[in-house]
């Protein structure tokens, strides 16, 4: 991972934890995807991608979750629950940074 992707990481989970979120796992990785958060919001797990863009010439942060991303996004968070004992409510969320810092918190966003 790049610095500016730690850094976007680093800004996401400080701002989901003062939303009172609960980090279980940071950087998931298995051969199919990766998951960069993965959070509790009370009882649901709540899967978390960071997408960071410094300029909007290809399309801004939320542009960036491409169809196979979320495909890898799915097929990862499908591993990381096969190896729980029990598989809670979950979610998918995101949490795109834009030039200059500005950051959005979207809940479901693969629903959308």
């Amino acid at each position: 991972m790049n610095p500016s992707g730690a850094q976007a990481e680093d800004l996401a989970l400080h701002f989901l934890l003062g939303q009172g979120l609960k980090l279980k796992q940071r950087n998931y990785t298995c051969r199919l995807g990766e998951i960069d958060l993965i959070l509790l919001d009370g009882a649901t797990l709540v899967f978390v991608e960071v997408r960071m863009r410094s300029s909007r010439s290809f399309g801004g942060a939320g542009e960036s979750i491409t169809a196979r991303k979320r495909r890898r996004l799915i097929a990862a968070a499908r591993h990381y629950l096969s190896q729980q004992i029990v598989t809670p409510a979950c979610r998918f969320d995101a949490v795109l940074i834009e030039r200059g810092g500005a950051l959005a918190w979207i809940k479901d966003a693969l629903d959308e």
